[in-house]
This record gives structure tokens, C-alpha cells and sequence, in this order.
């Protein structure tokens, strides 16, 4: 039954999920039995529009959704045959339960998992951890029992929390409040993936269920702004993809481009330490972070946590796809504890 973990039905408003900007994202509840529900069930064609049935988001099919949509297609084609004989190279497969929920092949863990060769358990009996997956903003994550958990101590990943988290951590803020700020600052909502920010004239009003925090100037010379996601294995930085994005469309999901990266040579040893610190205060084992440095005062700030983040990038070279897939396929392996 969607929506029950070991017999327990979650609360509804626990249950609606995220809003995610891609419609590659959007799954319906897989039950707890390891039966994987059609793919084709994720999605509805409403009033002309591409619905993402979980999310209720609806998405025109023009031209930048549907090169993701072939670019995913056209990844997802060269996976499944490198799963098939990663999985033949192990005498013994480790496997995964994930719970509440089975993610997809296109979010990154379930990829990683594939590309190691790495099963996805039927039953927790059959495991060798078990992974929270559940992709809502604020979720009720149920006991590993016996089995290694994942990820089961991150059920908080709305933007106050982060925000919270992230000036404990590093001792400054990112948060600020509108009510008294003045100058640009970003108004986005609570909700993770959402990928709503706008940028705002302070002092201004609150607007419900949204959160406010300083705006981080990220632009290089070429005025093109950079982020840098970052995914993490066991609290520590795995790589760095810095995605690049014309000023006027940070807050999009799309990216002109992006690159791979060694974490040594985008943060410091001091900064590398602080994420990982991070990751242990938000109950993080996997996930991946975005995170922005200012270049004026030249201090990083982690503005979001995607603890069922999609991946690898779809602009990425396919060089540094499969870099990045053989990293964190390792990573992943040395988590689980059969690397």
C-alpha cells in the first residue's frame, strides 16, 4: 500500500512531496515489498501538459524539457547495460533496501547502486543497509533494525532548516530577515527542489512558507553565475560539479555547462572539514549538497541539501558522467561496507 512503512501509514501532509523542476523526478510509491510500480504511471497528460503526478507540477513540453527527457533516455540506454556487467563482476552483490520508497534509475543513488553492480533488495532480510528514501521535504523516517541505516537521520531538508544547520556549523549566517534587511536579497520556499527563487528589494513582507537569505554573488568574469554541487558519501565530498548558468537564470535547473571536479580543488581543508560537519549535524550519509561561494568575501555557503538528488548531470560531458558515476559507484560500495 503507497504510503505505509513497516504497517504504519504516514501522515498525508507528510506524504505530498516535493516540487521538483524536471519531470524526470516525479515517482509514484513503490511498495514495500520491492515491487517497482511502471514508469509510465509517474506521469498524466493534463490540459496539454506533462503532469508529474506526486507533485501535481505540470510541465510544457518545449524544447529545453524535451532534450532533458532524450538526454535522460539516451543515459538511462548506456546504464542498464553497465549495470548487467558490473553486476555479473561480483561474486557476491551487496544490496540496498530502501524504505519507505524504491527510487528510479535517473536519481543518483539508485544510478550509483546500478554502476557498482549493486543490488536493490526485495526484502530487508536480503540487505546489507538499508536507505531512507523518501523524497518530501520533511519526512518520518522508520528504524534500520539490524541493518546499517542510511540517510535514516535526514528527514529535515527544508531551506530554515538547512539555513539553521549551516550557521551552527560554520558560524555565519545565510538566513536573513526581510523585515529589516535592505538591499537584494532571494525569497524561495520551504519546499526542496522547487527551484522558485527570485531575487527581492528589502526591507519587504514575509510571504508565507517561503525563506529568506542573503543574496551570494557567485558570477565570474564572464557574468556567468557558478554553483557547485556537490555530492557527498559518508559526509565527505565524493566530487564537485560546477554548473554554470547565465545570470539571469540562477535559480533554473538548467546549466549552460558543467564540469567535474576534485573536491581538493574547489574547498580547502578546512572547508572540506566543515562540510563533512555539516553532513553529521543534518543526519546526512548521502546526499548532494549545493553549495555557492561568494566572491566578494570568499566564504562557501550550502544553500540546499538533496538527499534524493537526480543524477549525474545531464551537461556533463559523457567523459565526466562516467568519471563521476565510478566514483561515487565506489564510494557507495565502501559505504555500504563491501568496497
Amino acid at each position: 500500500m503507497p504510503g505505509v512503512v513497516n504497517g504504519r501509514t504516514l501522515p498525508a501532509e507528510l506524504r505530498s512531496g516535493s516540487a521538483i523542476g524536471s519531470a524526470m523526478v516525479a515517482h509514484l510509491d513503490a511498495p514495500t515489498d520491492g515491487r517497482a510500480t511502471s514508469w509510465i504511471s509517474d506521469f498524466a497528460w493534463t490540459d496539454g501538459r506533462l503532469e508529474i503526478r506526486k507533485t501535481g507540477i505540470r510541465l510544457s513540453l518545449n524544447g529545453d524539457v524535451l532534450a532533458e527527457i532524450a538526454s535522460w533516455a539516451v543515459w538511462l540506454a548506456i546504464l542498464w547495460p553497465v549495470a548487467f556487467f558490473a553486476r555479473l563482476k561480483r561474486r557476491r552483490p551487496s544490496a540496498i533496501w530502501f524504505a519507505p520508497e524504491r527510487p528510479r534509475p535517473w536519481y543518483l543513488i539508485r544510478a550509483a547502486a546500478m554502476w557498482a553492480g549493486i543490488d536493490v533488495a526485495r526484502r530487508p532480510e536480503d540487505a546489507d543497509a538499508a536507505f531512507y528514501f523518501d523524497d518530501v521535504t520533511v519526512g518520518v523516517p522508520e528504524s534500520a533494525g539490524p541493518l546499517r541505516g542510511l540517510n535514516f537521520g535526514c528527514a529535515d531538508v527544508s531551506k530554515s532548516h538547512v539555513a539553521a544547520v549551516f550557521e551552527a556549523v560554520f558560524g555565519y549566517p545565510l538566513a536573513v530577515d526581510p523585515l529589516t534587511t535592505a538591499g537584494p536579497i532571494v525569497e524561495k520556499s520551504e519546499k526542496n527542489g522547487v527551484h522558485d527563487g527570485r531575487i527581492v528589494e528589502g526591507p519587504c513582507r514575509r510571504r508565507p512558507d517561503c525563506v529568506y537569505q542573503r543574496l551570494v554573488d557567485t558570477a565570474g568574469d564572464d557574468g556567468a553565475c557558478r554553483d557547485l554541487r556537490t555530492p557527498c558519501a559518508g559526509g565527505e565530498p565524493v566530487l564537485v560539479w560546477i554548473k554554470v548558468k547565465p545570470a539571469g537564470r540562477r535559480f533554473a535547473i538548467q546549466n549552460r555547462r558543467a564540469t567535474l571536479h576534485d573536491p581538493a580543488e574547489v574547498f580547502s581543508p578546512r572547508e572540506r572539514a566543515l562540510i563533512a560537519a555539516f553532513n553529521a549535524r543534518m543526519g546526512a550519509d548521502w546526499g548532494g549538497l549545493d553549495i555557492l561561494r561568494d566572491r566578494h568575501d570568499g566564504r562557501i555557503y550550502i544553500v540546499d541539501v538533496n538527499k534524493t538528488d537526480l543524477g549525474p548531470l545531464i551537461a556533463l560531458s559523457w567523459v565526466d558522467k562516467i568519471r563521476s558515476m565510478t566514483r561515487l559507484g565506489r564510494a557507495l560500495e565502501r559505504l555500504v561496507g563491501r568496497g
